[in-house]
């Protein structure tokens, strides 16, 4: 397994990372995506672990916590093997004080995140999502204090905009607090809006993209291709509603590309998506998730081999979709590179 910088920090992360939302599952989204046990996460853990994998990702809205609770106890015993890295601000409950990112939610979010993953420390925990309504110096001051602690020992954010987190790196940078080294987003081939803002702004601060949803919220898979019903089983019946819309004639001509591709290279379609996502800029880690032992073994199949640049080329044009308003007036410079910028840092 290879292993990456962490944006601009000394953290080494496997380009493959394990994403634990199919731990647990429990409510609409969860249920339909796994109800994976700690027996079972134990077992799809040793596999991990095995190909070199140890940075497992969660969630405290993940079942409400209980997906952080599974991880905990599947890997008890070897904490110093894996890397935990974890999120918060989503809301909890219906409480006045159970979302957002204020002093007094995120102190009670730590702690009850280590005590779920019976752990006294989390490696990364970024920022489930902006909150407006408290003060950018008072979410970083908190971090700092935990950070201090031995609580937390890098800090990211999570689907954020790149003015919100622009605003925090200025902030931290004037007050001396820590700055987000990590930036976990939605990206895949069929979801490319990363690479407009958030992509260059990665290069330029030192932020890795820590990828979820890497197949396009399962469209990705191999079961959605053109002329064929999507089969009865498939988990898109249930959470596709949830996932970020996609135009289907777009989707199929990306998985047509991609089945060409599978066939040139003897590879899966999956296998094909991860390992286009793993050659592009500022991405640190991809997270990949499975339900069973058979889906994480194809999944980790994408790495250990390259795309020709012909079939990078051909997948690029199959996704390519126009820049919005302000980014298409430079982008349709000819030789105009801000999309593969060099690491920051």
């Amino acid at each position: 397994m290879e292993f990456r910088s962490l944006g601009s920090s000394g953290l080494k992360v496997p380009a493959l990372s394990f994403g634990t939302g199919t731990f647990a599952g429990s409510g609409p989204i969860f249920s339909a995506w796994g109800q994976t046990d700690a027996t079972e996460a134990r077992r799809l853990i040793d596999i991990c672990l095995d190909a070199g994998v140890n940075l497992f990702d969660s969630a405290d809205v993940y079942s409400e916590g209980a997906s952080e609770s599974v991880l905990g106890t599947a890997i008890k015993g070897r904490r110093g093997d894996v890397l935990i890295s974890t999120k918060a601000g989503l809301p909890m409950g219906e409480g006045a004080n159970e979302r957002g990112t204020s002093r007094s939610r995120l102190i009670q979010t730590v702690d009850d995140a280590l005590r779920r993953l019976e752990t006294d420390y989390i490696d990364i925990f970024q920022l489930h999502a902006f909150d407006a309504s408290t003060p950018v110096e008072e979410v970083l001051g908190t971090l700092d204090t935990l950070v201090k602690a031995g609580k937390l020992r890098y800090v990211g954010v999570s689907n954020f905009s790149g003015w919100q987190i622009m605003k925090s790196l200025a902030a931290a940078e004037k007050n001396g607090f820590p700055r987000y080294v990590a930036n976990q987003v939605y990206y895949s081939l069929i979801g490319r809006d990363y690479e407009w803002d958030l992509m260059p702004l990665g290069a330029d601060q030192g932020l890795g993209a820590l990828v979820w949803s890497p197949l396009g919220w399962g469209r990705l898979t191999g079961k959605v291709k053109r002329g064929q019903s999507l089969p009865e089983l498939s988990r898109l019946h249930e959470t596709e509603s949830f996932g970020p819309p996609v135009d289907n004639e777009y989707l199929l001509k990306v998985v047509d590309a991609l089945e060409e591709i599978a066939e040139e290279t003897e590879k899966t379609i999956p296998q094909v998506a991860l390992n286009w996502l793993l050659r592009r800029p500022t991405v640190s880690s991809v997270i990949i998730g499975a339900r069973t032992e058979e889906q994480l073994r194809q999944n980790l199949g994408a790495v250990g081999w390259e795309l020709s640049a012909e079939q990078v080329a051909k997948l690029d044009a199959a996704s390519h979709k126009d820049a919005p308003y302000p980014h298409f007036p430079y982008r349709r410079q000819e030789g105009f590179a801000l999309l593969d910028p060099p690491m920051a840092g």
